[in-house]
């Protein structure tokens, strides 16, 4: 089966970027500058990631509103059109199935980003109480630049000012250089910055403005050290089948008093019981890259396991999370056993990194 490609694939070739297989897209890694410079550019100036691989998934109608509370565990009346909200479509036994991203775009208009290999389980999702919406896999149509980093918008308000002043969490429908884009201040990388949906003809005009005015092109290497380093949750990896928000410390995605959704039953169980294991963090001693899959060992006993590790640019250290007995305290001494050498480190709390 031939990969997807993105509506800027010629803009990554000519680049000389890495072009991998993420999610059956065809997708940059990296580019000649290396994941590590990249991940720094992105902590100290400005990146822009290609991200079209991520679904998109309009929503409308009368009932749209009611069909989104029920499909998904936040609560879509904490905010209003023109905001944006991160929520979770969990099943039956209250594990986490994607978590999206809603951009309330309309007043009966939502535009839904969930991760690139279940947009039709969150379309499925919607469609499945019969009620009278419409839903659109609007994927294809267009593409997605993360521009990311502590000058985002100053090199943006070159381009647009008014979509460099979109705030976070916040979306709007506005125009660069005569380009309908579609921003909303939102990311994956611990720094500030906008996601901008862009038809997809017009695609490249955007993508080689930003570079002209400053930015440079990151791949999905850099964007995954950086989302680590921000303690930020992977689906497939601290998100997925056997996991509940509350274990990966995401209790505050579910408004557990809005009304029914999916899931709520066993989230309501797990809230009495307690959760039987939580997400941690885990910083090495050394710059050995900790892997996922790597065990977790305190006083000689396997306790959990790596669930997304790497080398952290900005810490200089090794750091991973997993999940782990909620009564281990933070701040013990572990040993994470990896396939040819083990690395002392110590369980901490989320994130590893802050902006300043």
């Amino acid at each position: 089966m031939s990969l997807k490609r993105s509506p800027l694939h010629a803009e990554h070739k000519e680049l000389s970027a890495k072009l991998v297989d993420f999610a059956g897209w065809e997708m940059p890694i990296s580019y000649p500058t290396g994941t590590l410079e990249e991940h720094r550019q992105c902590r100290k100036g400005c990146v822009t990631f290609d991200v079209s691989h991520l679904g998109s998934v309009l929503v409308e109608g009368r009932e749209a509103f009611d069909e989104l509370q029920y499909a998904f565990t936040n609560d879509l009346s904490r905010i209003q059109p023109g905001r944006a909200q991160y929520s979770h479509l969990l099943n039956n036994n209250g594990h986490v199935i994607d978590d999206v991203i809603i951009w309330w775009t309309g007043e009966q208009q939502f535009e839904i980003m969930p991760n690139a290999s279940n947009t039709k389980r969150v379309e499925m999702a919607l469609l499945q109480r019969g009620k009278k919406i419409k839903v659109n896999n609007v994927t294809e149509t267009r593409a997605v630049l993360a521009v990311q980093g502590p000058s985002a918008r100053n090199i943006l308000k070159r381009l647009s000012k008014d979509a460099a002043t979109v705030e976070r969490f916040h979306v709007s429908k506005t125009m660069i250089r005569g380009i309908p884009v579609t921003v909303a201040g939102t990311g994956y990388t611990g720094e500030d910055g906008v996601e901008l949906s862009v038809p997809k003809e017009s695609a490249s005009t955007v993508w080689n403005l930003m570079l002209e005015y400053g930015s440079i092109p990151a791949g999905l290497g850099a964007r995954d050290t950086l989302r680590l380093e921000a303690g930020l949750p992977l689906h497939g990896h601290e998100l997925g089948e056997g996991i509940t928000p509350n274990q990966a410390n995401m209790k505050w995605v579910v408004a557990i008093d809005k009304g029914d959704f999916m899931g709520k039953e066993s989230i309501l169980s797990e809230l009495k019981a307690g959760p039987s294991r939580i997400l941690r963090g885990f910083l090495s001693n050394s710059r050995r890259p900790l892997r996922h899959g790597h065990e977790i060992l305190m006083n000689d006993e396997v306790i959990g396991h790596v669930t997304s590790g790497n080398f952290s640019p900005t810490l200089g250290k090794g750091i991973a999370m997993g999940f782990i007995d909620p009564d281990v305290e933070v701040g013990s001494p572990v040993l994470i056993r990896g396939t040819k050498s083990d690395s002392e480190a110590e369980v901490t709390k989320l994130p590893f990194y802050r902006p300043k």
